[in-house]
């Protein structure tokens, strides 16, 4: 990190690289150093209490054990609830509760969580707190790219039933928000000031985490706040050289490292190795920042580092349970960013063609691994059809439709506002249930497997009320009786099949524990979770740091498999470039089975 230190540290990344455990470990460096920290928390999925092992809350508290850092805790689900009443509360007079329930899912979306929290974290920034008493503001998990235009388009900030009175957004009135236009001038002019604020982009040595990270600092460049650093996480070094297996991994982490996107590598880059002990308690956080500490941590946790238990069954077994009295059927994998969802996609329907069914693959990732996967393969099964679903297109469709319907009568300020709120990942998800919708249909008559799936807040958007059911029976004229909605599909447990991916840390486990919850409030049940990149599924690995890791994985496993599913599956950490023959190859007893 540099020299010069400014005042609003910001880091942000996606689940499970490690925002939490640097954030955490900076905060502490700087109070031992003499500094007085405060360390802000925004993550709904936050597991700082854990990390600091320290009692955290919804207001600033010392944090124990080091002295000069305090603590918070802003949880935004709570602030994008009081957020929603704010909103609502003026209009239960005039409109009726369907319309205020329609409403509420509509604000119920990723984007008014992160401006709530911004609206609230923005106190600290804006030196009209207790922020304003400490040297160094330390944040875990900055504010998106959206969440700022969103917030910077003077339009935002005009009543917003004058402006759009009939458009769904996902701000709502901004009289709902506690900060005003002057604030948030000011907390935007200090984010820009490279003299105030840092940009920490945390990621791992993969792809898709870099990916990330690099998306991020375009984003954010836009918006002219440059003052950025890449932290580079979790970065393997083997300890046995012997250890053919430690070997590999290095030797991939490598190669990761070399392929860093260009915009990325014009930023200071810093990287941390892989660890063999979890990131908990102020020890170990200091020991993320303090080599002479690590080694000596290290020393301790390889001696004893010991083989650990095969504790999950593998893809076969999953195959074996979606297949077994079945010819057909929807499975659909979801997660985070990351986690492994489109390897299990692609996995899932290659095995499931392999054994005799009729099986269609589709994907609405946008960066189309799909066929990266498949292209990977020799051959394909003939049996196996795949497409995307380009969430681009259907994004621009479905905007151009929304813009033609409720901005011919909006200014230009009001058009912007309607624009900037379509680039949420709430429309994205809309607009693309839409085009799968079709393949839903198919699954009635051959397996289709779908790589991301829609959240439950954006199928309880599309159905909140009965619109999207009163919608159907408007425009088709049927029998009620007979009609079948792609949502009421997902929402046979007999047809759908939902799985979730994870991997086995604790962040990306509490959040696809998160989605989980939104789900079942659409009324979906999750059918199974996978946990990827399973270090403890492989067997005789000799590396003491691996070996270590392995035992880490133990209570993540069990806590999935004895609060959150009842089926759970695993696929082993696999050091190969191409992925998808090697799990293929490692899961030999595939048998082909003749369908009925």
């Amino acid at each position: 990190m540099k020299d010069h230190q400014t005042k609003y540290l910001f880091f942000t990344g996606k689940g499970g690289v490690g925002k939490t455990s640097l954030s955490c470990a900076t905060a502490i460096k700087l109070a031992d150093e003499g500094k007085k920290v405060l360390l802000v928390s925004t993550d709904p999925a936050s597991n700082l209490q854990d990390v600091l092992q320290s009692e955290v809350y919804d207001k600033i508290n010392p944090v124990d054990g080091v002295a000069n850092l305090s603590a918070i805790n802003i949880d935004p689900e709570v602030s994008a609830e009081e957020y929603r009443s704010r909103v609502t509360e003026p209009l239960k007079q005039i409109l009726n509760e369907a319309d205020i329930q329609k409403m509420n899912e509509e604000l119920s979306g990723a984007c008014t969580t992160e401006i709530a929290a911004f609206d609230e974290f923005s106190r600290f920034i804006s030196g009209e707190s207790e922020g304003g008493e400490f040297d160094v503001v330390v944040f875990d998990t900055a504010p998106t790219g959206h969440t700022l235009r969103l917030l910077e388009l003077p339009a935002a900030w005009a009543s917003f039933t004058e402006e759009n009175p009939d458009g769904a957004s996902c701000l709502g009135p901004t009289s709902a928000l506690k900060s005003s236009q002057e604030r948030y001038n000011t907390v935007v002019k200090r984010l820009r000031d490279p003299e105030l604020a840092t940009f920490y982009l945390v990621a791992r040595a993969d792809k898709s985490s870099l990916k990330e990270a690099s998306r991020t600092s375009d984003e954010l460049a836009e918006l002219a706040m440059k003052n950025q650093e890449l932290l580079v996480n979790g970065v393997f070094k083997a300890v046995d050289i012997q250890d053919d297996f430690a070997l590999k991994m290095q030797e991939l982490a490598e190669k990761e490292l070399e392929s860093i996107p260009k915009n990325l590598q014009k930023l200071s880059i810093k990287t941390y190795p892989l660890l063999p002990y979890n990131i908990l308690g102020v020890e170990k956080l200091r020991s993320l920042l303090d080599p002479e500490l690590q080694k000596k941590l290290v020393i301790s946790e390889v001696k004893v580092a010991k083989e650990t238990d095969r504790l999950l069954p593998g893809m076969d077994k999953l195959v074996d349970e979606l297949t077994a009295d079945k010819t057909h059927g929807l499975i659909m994998t979801m997660g985070k960013g990351g986690v492994g969802k489109t390897l299990t996609a692609s996995t899932l329907a290659v095995m499931i063609a392999k054994r005799g069914f009729e099986v269609h693959l589709t994907t609405t990732d946008p960066a189309a691994h799909v066929q990266d996967f498949m292209d990977q393969l020799e051959e394909l099964p003939e049996n196996l059809s795949i497409d995307r679903i380009d969430p681009k297109l259907e994004t621009q469709r479905y905007t151009e439709k929304i813009l033609s319907q409720k901005g011919e009568n909006l200014d230009e300020h009001g058009k912007k506002l309607l624009l900037e709120d379509l680039k949420s990942p709430c429309t994205e998800e809309v607009a693309v249930f839409h085009a799968f919708s079709k393949a839903i249909q198919q699954a009635k008559r051959k397996f289709v497997v779908i790589d991301t799936a829609p959240t439950g807040h954006t199928l309880l958007l599309l159905d909140t009320a009965g619109s999207y059911h009163r919608e159907v029976l408007r425009t088709t004229g049927m029998d009620p009786a007979k009609i079948r909605t792609p949502y009421m599909s997902l929402q046979d447990p007999e047809l759908s099949k939902l799985i979730l991916v994870t991997l086995p840390e604790t962040t990306p486990m509490r959040e696809a524990s998160v989605l989980q919850d939104d789900l079942k409030r659409a009324g979906i049940d999750t059918y199974a979770w996978v946990v990827n990149q399973s270090l403890s599924m492989e067997k005789g690995l000799q590396d003491p740091l691996l070996k270590s890791r392995a035992l880490a994985e133990k209570d993540v496993i069990q806590t999935i498999q004895k609060d959150l599913s009842k089926r759970t599956y695993g696929i082993p950490f696999i050091p190969e470039e191409k992925l998808l023959p090697a799990l293929l190859k490692s899961l030999d007893n595939i048998k082909p089975v003749t369908t009925i």
